[in-house]
C-alpha cells in the first residue's frame, strides 16, 4: 500500500518540480496552490451544473458549460504544475484558449440581459459557484504578477488567469440567465 502522507512537509517544507525544497509560504507556492485552490471550486461548479438543467454553452460550440469547465480543469492543472517548475517551461496553448474564451464571453454576452450596474454574486448554486470561482481566479492571478515581478513567468498564465475570471464571471450570468434567476443590482 503507498501512503499518502510522506512527513516530509511537517516543518513547513515543500518540494518544487525538479525536487528544490521551499517554504511553504513561497510565493511559488503559494501561486501554485491558489491555482488548485481555483481548479476545486471549478470542480464543484461543474458538479452543480452536472445534477441541474443546463444544457449548451453556446449554439454555435455545442460544448456543454460542465464539459468547458472540466477542459479549464485540466489547463489549471498544466499551469498548476508550470507554476510548481522553477525552470518554469511555457505553455503555447494557453493563447488559443484566451481567444477560445474571448469567443465564447462574446457567444454568451449576446444572449444575456445588458449589463448597466454592478450586480451581487449569487443566484443559483452553479451561479454562485461560478462567482465564486471567478474571485478565487482573481486571487490566483494577484499572486502569479507578485510572483512575476521577483521571477521568470509565462505571460501566457497572467494573460490566461485574466480573462479565465472574465469567463467566469459571464458563465455564472449565463447560468443564471438559463435558470432564469434575477441578477441582483448593487446599491449604494
Amino acid at each position: 500500500m503507498t501512503k499518502i502522507y510522506t512527513r516530509t512537509g511537517d516543518k513547513g517544507m515543500t518540494s518544487l518540480n525538479g525536487g528544490m525544497r521551499v517554504l511553504k509560504s513561497n510565493e511559488r507556492v503559494e501561486a501554485y496552490g491558489t491555482v488548485d485552490e481555483l481548479n476545486s471550486a471549478i470542480g464543484i461548479a461543474v458538479a452543480q451544473v452536472k445534477s441541474g438543467k443546463l444544457k449548451v454553452i453556446s449554439k454555435s460550440s455545442q460544448l456543454r458549460v460542465s464539459e468547458k469547465l472540466e477542459q479549464i480543469q485540466h489547463d489549471l492543472f498544466s499551469i498548476g504544475s508550470t507554476l510548481a517548475n522553477p525552470e518554469n517551461p511555457s505553455l503555447p496553448q494557453l493563447e488559443k484558449r484566451v481567444a477560445d474564451f474571448e469567443k465564447l464571453i462574446d457567444e454568451m454576452t449576446e444572449t444575456l440581459p445588458l449589463l448597466r450596474n454592478f450586480i451581487l454574486p449569487g443566484g443559483s448554486l452553479a451561479g454562485a459557484q461560478l462567482h465564486l470561482a471567478r474571485t478565487i481566479c482573481r486571487r490566483a492571478e494577484r499572486i502569479v504578477v507578485l510572483l512575476s515581478q521577483s521571477e521568470a513567468i509565462d505571460d501566457g498564465i497572467r494573460m490566461y488567469l485574466n480573462r479565465l475570471s472574465d469567463l467566469l464571471f459571464t458563465m455564472a450570468r449565463y447560468v443564471n440567465h438559463i435558470e432564469k434567476k434575477t441578477e441582483i443590482i448593487w446599491v449604494k
